[in-house]
């Protein structure tokens, strides 16, 4: 049974390979490829999450080795069991304070924190409604759909139909509105305001994850609601620092109550042991050093405005909503994963192939995401590749417009 389960991913053209890379220190976004036969190939990464380089900054790898020297490896515990430090305590006061709200809780990702927070709410509130985005991250879906209480989905971004969903359900009932301030696989944007404005008409909590947007977005990276001013109105914050912050963990921004009580309430965070010490020192070191770096910001930004002027030159099916996620249409699964094959065997370029079910079938594409390191020889390099391979090789570009 589980040979045929693997089978069919290999028929359908969406079995996942692992690429063996490894990155090198200060050469970020340049890595090693070890190929099937052993031997090794230099390689651009193009579809990493290390979004502006953190992970190799110095004020990052410095205060990593500090905290690595003063306490050693691991965290001991879970947070309840011998597990919080002073590391840990100075991550959720930085992360408090870059939302604009009373404290924060750090998870070991942001997919335990979006699972955990959601499927804990209707604990705390008897008889939640959870109202969410029809294409929200999975790990808000599987927090949802496990909190064994009402949910209704609306369609993406439509706000005209998450009111008929709001107006429908009994006004005294607790409700929720989960969305996301960027959606990962199109770039485009989620209409926070308009969600607000709904959220405070109908008396709903609202639930914004952040993850594809802190650190790169806001006068201090704060997000999409701290550039729009809507940070005050939004309850519960979620974000990552796996992303733009180049390390690894996850968290919700939040009321001290509401925090609290996720933290008493929450399996996912009651029994999981905390992150290495090292790690949250070099979380918090990221978070504090972008709340101030505005030109990494800007220069992430033009290189996304560069790579899709480029890309839209060549004639590709860019997707492009003003972000910085930057995916190609291939529309189908075998295509999508044989023009990553030949862009990292024949070109020494890395991008994973996007398929179902992370994205709708007839959908599947090649994400890119570039950062401030990704300079004009890395995007000639590419722009060459693909206008070689999708105009010449065996899969033309007919085959995969049509």
């Amino acid at each position: 049974m589980l040979s045929d389960a693997i089978e069919s991913l290999h028929v359908e053209g969406r079995y996942r390979t692992f690429i063996d890379i490894e990155r090198e220190r200060g050469q970020y976004p340049h890595a090693v490829w070890t190929r099937p036969d052993g031997e090794k190939q230099p390689v651009t990464v193009w579809c990493g999450n290390d979004y502006l380089g953190m992970g190799q900054h110095r004020v990052v790898l410095e205060a990593m080795h500090e905290a690595l020297e003063a306490t050693g490896a691991g965290s001991g515990g879970t947070r309840n069991i011998s597990g919080t430090t002073v590391y840990h305590k100075r991550l959720e006061a930085e992360l408090a304070d870059l939302h604009g709200k009373g404290s924060a809780l750090l998870f070991t990702s942001a997919y335990i924190a979006n699972d955990a927070t959601l499927s804990t709410l209707p604990k705390l509130f008897p008889g939640l409604i959870i109202y969410s985005d029809a294409l929200n991250h999975a790990s808000m879906i599987e927090g949802v759909r496990r909190n064994g209480g009402a949910k209704r989905i609306f369609r993406h971004n439509d706000v005209a139909h998450l009111r008929e969903l709001l107006a429908a359900d009994d006004p005294a009932t607790p409700k929720l509105i989960a969305f996301e301030s960027v959606y990962s696989m199109d770039g485009d944007f989620g209409p926070i305001a308009e969600i607000c404005d709904l959220a405070e008409e109908f008396g709903a909590l609202t639930y914004l994850d952040e993850v594809h947007a802190v650190g790169m977005y806001g006068p201090r990276g704060g997000g999409i609601a701290e550039r729009d001013g809507l940070m005050d109105r939004v309850d519960i914050i979620n974000g990552t620092l796996a992303k733009a912050y180049g390390v690894m963990g996850g968290y919700i921004a939040a009321s001290p109550m509401m925090c609290d009580a996720i933290r008493s309430y929450a399996p996912g965070f009651i029994f999981t042991t905390s992150l290495p010490p090292a790690v949250a020192a070099g979380a918090a070191a990221s978070v504090a050093h972008l709340k101030s770096d505005q030109a990494l910001r800007d220069a992430h930004q033009t290189q996304a405005r560069i790579l899709k002027l480029r890309l839209k030159g060549l004639g590709l099916p860019v997707i492009d909503h003003g972000s910085h996620i930057v995916p190609v249409m291939v529309g189908d699964p075998v295509h999508t994963q044989k023009m990553s094959d030949m862009l990292l065997s024949e070109h020494g370029i890395y991008v994973q192939p996007i398929n179902f079910p992370t994205v709708p079938r007839g959908t599947e594409r090649l994400r890119f995401t570039p950062s401030p390191v990704h300079g004009p020889a890395e995007i000639d390099a590419l722009i060459s590749a693909l206008d070689s391979l999708w105009a010449h090789c065996a899969l033309n570009r007919a085959d995969l417009t049509g």
